[in-house]
């Protein structure tokens, strides 16, 4: 569509444009220029400007659950709104300028009625664009940006949006080869477009290698759009005779038809784009990371002690790595992502009485990333849920339903977040990393940092310990890291070695 697409400029201009703060001024002062007499150009830069902040704000909707957010994208939403069918009466006219000579009869009527639905629009446009709320879609914005950038361009957490956008927007285009109606390729355009606009905002250097195949795709599929609507309005006006009607149909016909192959040979086959654009994106591994990032971040803006839930993630990984190396733990990569997830939204729910019920609950209703499913999600929510309190009786009702099997798999988890999260009970970040050993017996635990005799862990720790002494039968010591004596030849070089971080 005429509509969806600004013209290409230089890349350093490209540049520039880029970030909430500079569409969201921009959408004032396209505002301003499109009020002057609402004259196509500037209605269509206005709604890109909208489209741009409201596209981003959807974007950020996936890992930040801040209501302002939606607030913006609402505020946004009506001016946008208010101009759409003055958009597409405006396009309509430049498609019948175009397709026609001047000669036509349908030609002349068919401008005549969309002059007229113009200056009706646009009386309706000016009431929108002096009632937009100026003042607070500025502060949303100041607000948003702060936050906006927590996230790093190109980072995992957006590649894996891209991600989620390509699954979306290929599903639409095998539903569009099956059936081919207009409906299947109007949605195919919007998924493309999703998809474009996520690039373009959050991943720089892939949109400098992608953009002009994405900007050709949506425009091809928005003109086939248009050209359906056309071919609707010509066949709702009866005074038109059949032969006029017939040149009509074979022109819009012809012109769609080009769209469509246009669109196929870059779609289809072994070359096609789909599969460049997948190639491009995480996959693997990478995926799996992927995953656990957009998780670690929506956590993390949701929970103020970010260094905390860091470390304590890190310490029960370490600590689960170093039972499995002893064999008192399955080495399961599924177990161990599952630990990881439930050790980063271990505190989602807040602060007070009932914040572990709050936190479990917000992770049940948390959307299953690309690999994980609601099973997954259950058993993250249920190792974050006794990450501390009480331990978990069997007839708990979060457990109603599961096997038997699957409660035994995920109470050791539950025993190892538990303790990992007491060795940093002060939040002090003092214990920086442990080493875990299996010797006569007893599992000892050398925690780097911890000071002998001055532990601040007390009862703390050692009730911390029990969930995961019961699981792995055998009992627990927690320990200083040890400080190796030294000899006189010993020099300086190795007492820092010593001392190295683990």
């Amino acid at each position: 569509m005429l509509d969806e697409v600004a013209a290409p400029t230089a890349e350093k201009q490209e540049d520039k444009k880029a970030g909430l703060a500079y569409w969201a001024e921009r959408v004032l002062e396209e505002a301003d220029k499109a009020s002057q007499n609402f004259a196509a150009d500037p209605v269509h830069d206005l709604r890109v400007a909208i489209r741009r902040c409201r596209s981003m704000a959807d974007g950020f909707l996936s890992i930040d659950p801040d209501p302002a957010w939606k607030e913006m994208k609402k505020l946004g939403k009506g001016l946008f709104a208010s101009l759409g069918e003055l958009r597409d009466t405006q396009v309509m006219m430049e498609w019948v300028e175009k397709l026609s000579n001047e000669d036509d009869p349908l030609r002349k009527i068919l401008l005549a009625s969309l002059q007229q639905k113009e200056a009706g629009l646009k009386l309706l446009a000016h009431d929108a664009v002096r009632n937009f709320d100026r003042e607070r879609w500025l502060d949303l914005n100041r607000e948003l940006v702060a936050r906006a950038t927590r996230v790093p361009l190109e980072g995992l957490a957006f590649q894996y949006l891209a991600l989620e956008r390509w699954h979306d927007a290929y599903a639409l285009h095998r539903s569009a080869l099956r059936n081919r109606s207009a409906t299947a390729y109007h949605q195919l355009r919007i998924g493309i477009k999703r998809l474009r606009y996520t690039v373009e905002n959050f991943l720089p250097e892939r949109h400098k290698r992608w953009s002009r195949d994405l900007r050709d795709l949506q425009d091809a599929l928005g003109e086939v759009h248009d050209f359906d609507v056309l071919w609707t309005m010509v066949k709702s006006h009866a005074e038109v005779g059949p032969e006029e009607r017939s040149q009509w149909q074979q022109t819009i016909a012809a012109e769609r038809v080009k769209r469509i192959a246009l669109y196929r040979k870059k779609m289809m086959g072994r070359d096609s784009l789909w599969r460049k654009w997948r190639a491009e994106l995480p996959s693997g591994e990478q995926l799996a990371r992927a995953s656990l990032e957009k998780m670690r971040i929506w956590a993390a803006f949701q929970d103020p002690d970010n260094k905390h839930v860091e470390l304590v993630t890190r310490l029960a990984l370490e600590l689960f790595d170093g039972l499995a190396r002893e064999g008192l733990l399955p080495e399961s990569e599924a177990a161990r992502r599952i630990l990881e997830a439930a050790a980063m939204m271990q505190d989602i729910g807040g602060r007070g009485a009932k914040h572990r019920k709050r936190g479990y609950w917000k992770i049940r209703r948390f959307h299953p990333p690309v690999g994980w499913n609601e099973e997954y999600l259950q058993a993250v929510a249920i190792v974050a849920h006794y990450h501390r309190g009480g331990l978990p009786p069997s007839n708990h009702p979060i457990f109603a339903g599961l096997p038997a099997q699957r409660r035994t798999e995920l109470l050791p988890l539950a025993g190892v977040l538990r303790l990992a999260n007491a060795l940093d009970c002060a939040h002090d970040q003092r214990v920086r990393s442990l080493v875990v050993e299996r010797q006569n017996g007893v599992v000892k635990i050398s925690a780097q940092g911890m000071t002998a005799g001055i532990s601040p862990y007390g009862e703390r720790l050692a009730r911390a310990r029990y969930l995961l002494e019961s699981c792995i039968r055998m009992p627990i010591l927690v320990k200083p890291f040890p400080v190796r004596r030294k000899t006189a030849t010993q020099g300086q070089a190795q007492e820092d070695f010593d001392r190295r971080p683990l």
